[in-house]
């Protein structure tokens, strides 16, 4: 089931409240016009003009393989977002660990997942999806905002879009999966694997080169020593973009 709202304060509130009343089912989807109060990861803001952008969230019911690892979860989302911007605009579409989605040096949109618990039971996850789809201007402070028009000078319905990638969504994470699959799958898009960049853990910035991701979700990294990083642990030091228009 896929359902409009004009106007939500998230839909990945929306979607939760669904949830907990006992009236989502595996596959429903919220995609909103306007966002008012949209959230981003570690309780960030993620703001979207009315009218201009993909914003959506689907709730799915974990399969065994994902609650016998988790983190894998996550990996696995992020692909299905990213081939699925990778088929759409023809470009190259990076991960950047955990969820973020780039072009080139550029944040074309992200990915938060909230899951609702039941004593130790995974009983849901609801993924939320923020894409820029027809968005120009940016507002101030973000250092490296794109665009789908702005990629390829091409206009795309965002609902239409989001209508999409719920059917590939739903389809995809119904499937079958191995953690070798998932794993490769996700760390060939990472971005910047292989490439120095600069992070910052409390008040020291460092740089270090990415080597990938393990099955835990940890971020591999080394330099003059050997790093491992869990979510949440670092954050990437992004240098600001002009924009494009």
């Amino acid at each position: 089931m896929f359902r409009v709202l004009e106007r939500v304060d998230s839909t990945n509130n929306y979607a939760m409240a669904m949830v907990q009343s006992g009236m989502a089912k595996h596959g429903d989807a919220w995609f909103t016009h306007h966002q008012f109060s949209g959230k981003g990861q570690q309780g960030k803001v993620w703001k979207s003009k009315p009218g201009l952008n993909l914003i959506l969230s689907v709730v799915i019911k974990p399969s065994l393989f994902f609650q016998n690892h988790p983190p894998l979860f996550n990996m696995a989302v992020a692909a299905v977002v990213a081939t699925f911007l990778k088929n759409e605009t023809k470009e190259e579409i990076w991960v950047k660990w955990p969820n973020d989605l780039y072009w080139n040096d550029r944040k074309a949109g992200g990915i938060l997942i909230e899951n609702r618990f039941s004593g130790t039971g995974w009983n849901w996850a609801v993924i939320g999806i923020g894409i820029n789809v027809k968005q120009t201007r940016f507002p101030a402070g973000l250092p490296n905002p794109v665009s789908l028009f702005q990629i390829k000078n091409r206009e795309w319905d965002p609902e239409t879009l989001a209508r999409k990638l719920h059917e590939q969504l739903v389809k995809k994470l119904s499937g079958k999966f191995l953690v070798k699959t998932v794993l490769k799958t996700y760390n060939d898009i990472l971005y910047k694997k292989g490439m120095e960049v600069k992070l910052k853990k409390g008040s020291a910035q460092f740089v270090t080169c990415i080597d990938g991701v393990d099955v835990s979700g940890r971020l591999h990294t080394h330099d003059v020593m050997e790093r491992v990083f869990e979510y949440g642990s670092v954050e990437w030091v992004i240098r600001p973009h002009s924009l494009l228009i």
